[in-house]
């Protein structure tokens, strides 16, 4: 992070932070929920391609159907979570890795994104979305922002990504949800046999990635104005990338919320650093796999160190 402010000035401004810090407040949105669910033990490569689903569904129902804007991102809202509580209890009640169940709702998403788009409206893309009547009204919650510095702007995204940081944190560390979570990750039989209740729990973190998707899809549908039905593909790992250099073991059990939001910023700086410093972006992808391989060598040797 000092190189990129050596070779670009206005990384460390306050201009340049807000930049950044809006970068980072969408994958942390997400990483805070992915790193809740590690920790739970299981994984959820649907998380990506949840935000365009989201987006694509209100922005469906206001221009083309003319569903009121407010009804139509609460309808969004309850298609996440049935989408999140069914992975959970296919996962549960089938006992097939997660990771398999949730690629298959990343390609079942996919397509559904883009056939039934292209079905209703003949293209991939909603555009002019701010033309929605009641646009205004809802456009503040989710993609509004203040003027920092001289030419910036701080989004309320990163409000948000606090905001949900902080839940996380607390419902973890000071809840009894928060002792299930861990539990479940470290050890499920043993963990039911002391009346845990583990599939609860685990379709509960499943719904919670997915409202996270939807809160995700809301903040870049009223920031933008437009939703694409490839959204948020290919984001999922990125998601996971976070989790795992914040500290989250891909066995479970093991992990925090800030340190995913750490992650998260890690990855935001790193993105829009590149991007100061007028490297091709291509060498983010790069960075991603040497920061993956090296905080998961760390935290398992921090693991073993700890349990011996």
């Amino acid at each position: 992070m000092v190189f990129f402010a050596l070779v670009s000035p206005t990384f460390f401004t306050i201009d340049g932070a807000g930049v950044w810090l809006e970068s980072a407040s969408t994958f942390g949105i997400m990483a805070v929920a992915v790193a809740l669910l590690m920790i739970g033990g299981e994984f959820d490569l649907s998380a990506g391609v949840m935000t365009g689903f989201t987006a694509l569904i209100v922005g469906l129902l206001t221009t083309h159907y003319g569903v009121n804007i407010w009804v139509a991102t609460v309808i969004a809202l309850f298609a996440a979570l049935a989408v999140g509580a069914l992975n959970g209890l296919i996962v549960v009640r089938t006992g097939l890795p997660s990771f398999i169940v949730t690629l298959a709702t990343f390609f079942v998403l996919q397509g559904v994104d883009l056939a039934v788009t292209k079905l209703i409206i003949g293209q991939v893309t909603i555009q002019g979305f701010s033309r929605v009547p009641g646009y205004d009204t809802i456009q503040p919650l989710f993609g509004s922002s203040a003027p920092i510095g001289e030419h910036g702007h701080l989004y309320i995204s990163v409000a948000w990504w606090i905001a949900v940081t902080t839940v996380g944190w607390w419902v973890l560390t000071q809840t009894r949800p928060g002792n299930w979570i861990y539990a479940v990750g470290g050890d499920p039989e043993a963990s039911r046999a002391q009346g845990v209740p583990v599939r609860a729990t685990k379709v509960g973190l499943f719904m919670t990635t997915a409202a996270a998707g939807w809160l995700v899809g809301m903040i870049s549908l009223y920031r933008t104005s437009t939703v694409q039905a490839t959204t948020g593909v290919g984001q999922e790992f990125i998601y996971i990338i976070c989790a795992v250099v914040g500290g989250c073991l891909l066995t479970g059990g093991f992990g925090s919320v800030i340190g995913a939001s750490l992650g998260a910023l890690i990855y935001g700086m790193t993105f829009q650093g590149i991007t100061f410093a007028r490297w091709d972006t291509n060498w983010l992808m790069a960075f991603l796999g040497v920061m993956l391989l090296g905080a998961v060598f760390v935290n398992y040797s921090i693991r073993r160190r700890v349990t011996a």
